[in-house]
């Protein structure tokens, strides 16, 4: 009772399917809340065993998850008790796709959620968004005259937000510069992969895409964690592509709270100080450098776009992850998520610590410095001048 085949279901299989059934979300009660399939009840995973009285085998049963994994695993297990069960292929992602793809074909309805999903960034998000995106810019100095920018599109929110930005900012700001929007596909499922096009689609980010094999490659060769190979690869798959499209820069949209949490993760996991710079010149592509346009902007005020505009974003496409997307999230036990939440802690006897943890890479002391390494490697000891 283990065929992929026989107990997975497109989510248009489920709606087509016009007899009585039973829709069941199976995530967690927090993520239910956001949002699901109409009329859905909420037996989450883990307590899923509790739920058995209420399910009936008089008619068919429909698991959705976040990816469609742990959907399957529940499926497959009712299927051997005698239950008509189906996992809905791709999970909530699916459904989704599905309504962006269905609630939009007219396009003056399109028109007007654009038109609403850009008014919000310049009027409503003006002050978190639009003014901390251009503060940066001019602070940072990220754009010049004549350069051609690849803004790098991930379908997560802090990247499509980025996109959208920067098609305001073509409209009403800087007009010396052009924009690459684009987006890899370093292997996403289908799922996953049509969500950053609908995306894209309903939000009017005209994308340019191209494929590479970074999972399949990342997942033949890493060990333990697939993280880090794979975020050097894109990198330099992102370089390249956008050096052949004749950009001088790529754009990513890191945030504040990266920036701060590199910081943190830094000195309590490295043994280090340093920081994610807000722009950087390529080591290995000559001429090309990388710029985080959103290095001022909060996430917190980047979930509050999201939510107005009732938007749905990946949390993470990868594939070599997805076991742990199906639970609730990638983010979840990782390194970046652990010093996420001793943040939150240390701000509620300190509502200052972020942004001291912001400033505090702004205002070294040398003089009080024991070592320090510059651009070059070389170390510096503070014994060399001291007498």
């Amino acid at each position: 009772m283990s065929s992929c085949v026989i107990y997975n279901k497109d989510i248009k299989d489920m709606i087509a399917d016009s007899r009585d059934k039973q829709i069941i979300d199976i995530r967690e009660p927090e993520e239910f809340l956001k949002g699901s399939y109409p009329g859905a009840a909420n037996y989450p995973w883990k307590e899923f065993d509790s739920y058995s009285d209420n399910l009936s085998k008089d008619s068919p049963i429909y698991l959705i998850c976040h990816s469609g994994k742990k959907s399957m695993e529940i499926c497959e297990e009712l299927a051997y008790q005698g239950y008509e069960a189906y996992s809905i292929q791709g999970g909530i992602y699916s459904y989704y796709v599905y309504l962006m793809d269905n609630q939009y074909t007219d396009l003056a309805v399109l028109e007007e959620k654009r038109k609403s999903i850009e008014h919000s960034i310049i009027k409503k998000f003006r002050k978190e968004l639009w003014s901390q995106f251009t503060k940066a810019i001019n602070v940072y100095d990220l754009i010049k005259d004549g350069d051609k920018i690849a803004v790098c599109i991930s379908d997560g929110k802090d990247s499509m937000l980025m996109a959208k930005l920067f098609q305001e900012l073509e409209k009403h700001g800087k007009k010396n510069f052009k924009v690459v929007y684009m987006v890899m596909n370093p292997g996403y499922n289908r799922i996953n992969y049509e969500t950053i096009l609908s995306n894209a689609k309903l939000m009017g980010i005209p994308v340019t895409v191209f494929d590479s094999d970074i999972f399949d490659v990342v997942d033949a060769t890493s060990k333990g964690s697939p993280c880090y190979l794979c975020a050097r690869m894109r990198r330099g798959y992102l370089y390249s592509k956008a050096k052949e499209l004749g950009c001088n820069k790529i754009a990513l949209g890191h945030h504040y709270d990266d920036v701060i949490e590199t910081i943190f993760m830094g000195m309590t996991y490295g043994g280090q100080v340093q920081t994610m710079m807000p722009k950087l010149h390529s080591t290995n592509f000559e001429g090309m450098e990388l710029i985080r346009p959103l290095y001022l902007v909060r996430e917190e005020d980047i979930k509050r776009w999201r939510d107005y505009n009732n938007l749905t974003f990946i949390n993470c496409a990868c594939r070599l992850t997805e076991s742990c997307a199906s639970c609730g999230g990638t983010d979840k036990g990782s390194k970046r998520a652990e010093v996420k939440s001793i943040i939150a802690e240390l701000k509620k006897t300190n509502p200052y610590i972020e942004s001291n943890i912001f400033k505090s890479v702004e205002n070294v002391s040398l003089n009080t410095i024991i070592c320090y390494k510059t651009s070059d490697g070389q170390k510096h000891h503070f014994l060399e001048d001291y007498e």
